[in-house]
């Protein structure tokens, strides 16, 4: 008996988007702001500031982003904050070293009709690690999202940073939110955790839930043993062809 060609065309086109499927990823909304997270990391509330990190505890040191929002003063404005990225950044580390970061470029970015402020750093939040920085005002508060990596990892995140950039939607919903008062400083406001170590990043136990918490797609099934089934299934077709064959 012979099996035609496209049958084993088919067969290995439905092997191969199997074996290819990616990770879900998850869509995350708190009461400013919502985003498409990369596979497996989550946000959680510390404080008043959501923190986002990879839930594989062997990728949790490679980045943290920070989101936070207050509400707007004086000193809010996307004029402001550019010049404010525009500038280099000193402080003392941890190990009481004076760190200066290195601006990257800082520049008007436009997300889903929203005119960001976008800015990358070296070394302004932590040594060794470099930070984006998209800052904005919608109506009456200032939002800030804040991605640091590790600056040898750099290169492997860029793909799942501009995914989440380019999924980015502000809003302002009416009652509370988790917001700093206007007199307070947005970017002092999305500091890192302070049990961050120099050039380590060792975020601590971050608080579990939320009320805006996002919630998660459903997992995605085991590639391989579907692959394995389906195989199986078309070997144990073939054979029992053959075995009607030759008893005709």
């Amino acid at each position: 008996m012979r099996i035609s060609k496209n049958f084993w065309i088919s067969i290995s086109f439905l092997a191969l988007a199997l074996g290819a499927q990616p990770g879900y990823a998850s869509r995350f909304a708190n009461q400013f702001i919502e985003f498409e997270l990369p596979p497996q990391w989550t946000c959680n509330l510390e404080g008043a500031e959501w923190v986002c990190q990879n839930t594989d505890p062997a990728k949790k040191k490679d980045a943290i982003i920070v989101l936070a929002a207050k509400i707007a003063g004086p000193q809010d404005s996307v004029d402001q904050y550019r010049t404010y990225l525009k500038a280099a950044k000193s402080y003392t580390s941890i190990q009481g070293k004076p760190v200066k970061s290195e601006p990257k470029y800082t520049k008007d970015l436009s997300v889903n009709g929203q005119t960001w402020v976008d800015s990358l750093h070296l070394e302004s939040e932590i040594p060794g690690f470099y930070t984006r920085y998209l800052a904005t005002i919608k109506e009456d508060i200032g939002v800030l999202v804040t991605y640091s990596i590790n600056k040898a990892k750099f290169q492997s995140y860029l793909e799942d940073f501009d995914s989440m950039v380019r999924t980015l939607k502000v809003f302002r919903k009416p009652g509370g939110m988790n917001a700093a008062p206007a007199g307070t400083n947005l970017f002092a406001n999305a500091a890192i955790p302070p049990n961050t170590v120099d050039n380590s990043v060792v975020f601590g136990n971050i608080p579990q839930g939320g009320s805006d918490q996002a919630a998660q797609k459903p997992k995605q099934a085991d590639n391989s043993l579907l692959l394995i089934g389906l195989l199986v299934a078309v070997v144990g077709f073939v054979v029992w062809k053959r075995r009607q064959k030759s008893q005709e």
